[in-house]
């Protein structure tokens, strides 16, 4: 069952697409899929539309999202930097927590590339979140975003404001708060298990991103993590055999994680 609606989040209102199994009765693990820089809850060759109804027929509930300003939400992307994107996520939770299909002990984030590192941040200060998916992620978001803008449009929004990037209009606040991001720093907060994937082909975000979100989770006292290069994808994982690679393992592993979960509380 797919249904969609919009979720408050201060003044804005955040489209989101509920996928739920068919069995009633039952609560279901749910897996909160965040998108990434100025993308949408539908993702690059319906990335996102695929993987939920894949994993919500392996049991899983999903709840998709835009962020403001993207896909179907109101609102201006980046407005307000990026403790914006972090608020909406966080109401996007609380909105979860309160469905009655909804397991509130077995709740997981995906975070795709920008997603990914806003998903690390919320994760590392939730301690809702039981365990965690990186897409492509982004490991320095201030460098990262900075790069793909270009430096043309960085140093406009600097002198003028605002920047024009594909029709968002970024402003210089939100290339600052980037700055104040520190995603792997924060890694060492969260205390669940995390699940790294990332393709040798990516050339927005590089695959050493992986490798760094990857040594600093292993130096934690709790929590488990495990990595796979997906060899042959790209950033969105837009070849039949990427996208296989990378929701066959996604699928495997929550589905572990779940049934972890399950047996500590039975």
């Amino acid at each position: 069952m797919e249904r969609t609606f919009q979720i408050p989040s201060g003044d804005i209102a955040l489209t989101a697409t509920l996928h739920e199994p068919n069995q009633s009765g039952e609560k279901f693990p749910l897996i909160i899929i965040c998108h990434g820089f100025i993308g949408s809850r539908i993702g690059v060759d319906r990335l996102f539309v695929k993987a939920a109804r894949e994993l919500t027929a392996n049991g899983f509930a999903v709840l998709r999202f835009d962020y403001g300003g993207c896909g179907e939400s109101s609102g201006d992307y980046g407005a307000g930097g990026l403790d914006v994107l972090l608020n909406q996520t966080r109401d996007v939770l609380d909105f979860a927590f309160q469905l009655d299909s909804i397991d509130p002990e077995r709740v997981s984030l995906i975070g795709h590339s920008l997603g990914g590192a806003v998903s690390m941040l919320t994760a590392s200060t939730d301690k809702r979140i039981h365990s965690l998916v990186l897409w492509a992620a982004v490991a320095r978001p201030y460098d990262d975003i900075v790069r793909i803008v270009g430096e043309r449009g960085y140093q406009e929004a600097l002198l003028t404001g605002k920047t024009d990037h594909h029709g968002y209009l970024l402003q210089d606040r939100f290339f600052q708060s980037l700055n104040g991001a520190l995603p792997l720093r924060q890694a060492k907060q969260f205390e669940g298990d995390a699940l790294l994937l990332h393709g040798n082909r990516d050339d927005v975000i590089s695959v050493d991103a992986m490798f760094h979100y990857e040594r600093e989770l292993r130096l934690r006292r709790r929590g488990r993590c495990e990595t796979e290069v997906v060899i042959g994808a790209d950033h969105t994982f837009s070849t039949a055999d990427g996208y296989q690679r990378l929701i066959g393992s996604t699928v495997k592993w929550l589905r572990e994680q779940t049934e972890q979960t399950t047996l500590a509380v039975s």
